[in-house]
C-alpha cells in the first residue's frame, strides 16, 4: 500500500489531508506530519490540512481554510479515521482520489487506496513508517514533521503506557528524538490543565459511582458543563480521570451538546467496547472508543450493553 500511496502523492499537484472530528494529538500529528513531509519533498505542490480545530491543540498546528474549488482534481488523504461519518469536513468526497491511512479496526471501506494497520500504536507511527519506506524515493523528514509524529505517538500510547506500545514504537521514537524536538514544550502543551478543567475533574472524582459490574457512568449535562465554563470539545481532557480507580473495568462519559445530541466517550481496562460504540453510531479501539446517542433513553440502553460486557469479563 505504501508504494501505491507514494505514486499517488507523486501524481497529484493538489493534496488535501483530512482526519476525524473531535481531533486528538494522533489525528493532528498524522495529518499535519504527512503534509509537512510532502511539502518538504515537493515544494511546488499545493498541500493543505483541513478540519475543525480544537483550541487546546493549536500549539501543534493550525488548519487551512480552502474553497470547494480546490478539491477539483485533487488527492485527499484521510488519516486516523475508521468510518466516513467521522471525517472532519465532508468535502473530501469532492476529490478525484481518496486514500485512507488508519490504525483502527476496518469497519468502513471508503478509500480508493487503503492502508490499515491495527498493530500500529497510532496513525502517527504509520506516517513515520511511510517516511522510512519513502525516503529511498527522495521523501524528506523535517523537524516539524518529527515533532508532530512524536506528539501523535505520545498521545495515542498514553505516554507509552498503553498495551499498543511495541518495541517498534520505541525504536521509531528513539529516531524521532534525534531531531531538535522540544519535548518539554510538547508535553506541556498536551497535558497542561486549566483551572476550569481541574475543577471539573474534581467534581467527577467526587461524584462517580462504581457498580457491581465494575463500570462507571458519568453524565455531563449541558447545564453542568456551562456551570464549569467547559465546552463539550474540552471534555476530552477529563475522560482519563477515572483510569486509576481500583476495581474499575470500564467507564463511559455522556457529554450533552444539545437537547438531541449526546457525545459518548468509552474507555476500558479489559472489556471490548468498540463493538458497543459501533452499535451507537461510533467506533474506535477495543479499549478506547467514541459514539453518539440522541436521547438519554438511548444512553441508558448503551449503559445496559456496557454493563453486560463488564459482567461477562473476567480478569
Amino acid at each position: 500500500m505504501t508504494k501505491e500511496i507514494i505514486e499517488a502523492v507523486k501524481e497529484f499537484d493538489k493534496i488535501i489531508l483530512h482526519r476525524h472530528v473531535r481531533p486528538d494529538p494522533d489525528a493532528y500529528g498524522s495529518q499535519a506530519a504527512l503534509a509537512e513531509i510532502i511539502k518538504a519533498t515537493f515544494p511546488k505542490k499545493q498541500v493543505y490540512i483541513v478540519g475543525e480545530e480544537d483550541p487546546s491543540l493549536h500549539f501543534l498546528v493550525r488548519m487551512d481554510e480552502i474553497a470547494d474549488s480546490v478539491y477539483e482534481n485533487a488527492l485527499v488523504i484521510i488519516c486516523d479515521t475508521a468510518n466516513r461519518e467521522r471525517i472532519s469536513d465532508q468535502r473530501y468526497a469532492l476529490a478525484k482520489q481518496i486514500i485512507k491511512i488508519d490504525h483502527h479496526p476496518d469497519v468502513d471501506s471508503y478509500g480508493d487506496i487503503e492502508w490499515i494497520d491495527t498493530s500500529a500504536s497510532s496513525t502517527s507511527e504509520m506516517i513515520y513508517e511511510f517516511y522510512l519506506e519513502a525516503k529511498s524515493e527522495g521523501f524528506q523528514m523535517t523537524t516539524t514533521a518529527a515533532r508532530l509524529i512524536y506528539a501523535g505517538i505520545v498521545g495515542d500510547t498514553g505516554r507509552f503506557l498503553f498495551p499498543s506500545t511495541t518495541a517498534k514504537t520505541f525504536q521509531y521514537v528513539s529516531e524521532l528524538v534525534q531531531y531538535d524536538i522540544d519535548r518539554t514544550e510538547v508535553y506541556d502543551g498536551m497535558y497542561r490543565t486549566t483551572e476550569r478543567i481541574a475543577r471539573l475533574k474534581g467534581y467527577i472524582l467526587q461524584h462517580f459511582t462504581l457498580d457491581e459490574s465494575g463500570m462507571s457512568t458519568i453524565r455531563l449535562s449541558k447545564d453542568l458543563l456551562d456551570s464549569f465554563q467547559v465546552s463539550p470539545l474540552e471534555t476530552g481532557k477529563v475522560v482519563g480521570v477515572l483510569g486509576e480507580i481500583e476495581g474499575l473495568k470500564a467507564w463511559v462519559f455522556f457529554i450533552e451538546e444539545s437537547a438531541d445530541l449526546i457525545r459518548v466517550r468509552l474507555r476500558s481496562k479489559g472489556p471490548i467496547i468498540n463493538e458497543i460504540a459501533a452499535k451507537y453510531n461510533g467506533g474506535g479501539h477495543p479499549l478506547a472508543s467514541g459514539a453518539t446517542v440522541y436521547s438519554w433513553e438511548e444512553a441508558d440502553a448503551l449503559i445496559k450493553d456496557l454493563k453486560e460486557v463488564c459482567m461477562d469479563y473476567q480478569v
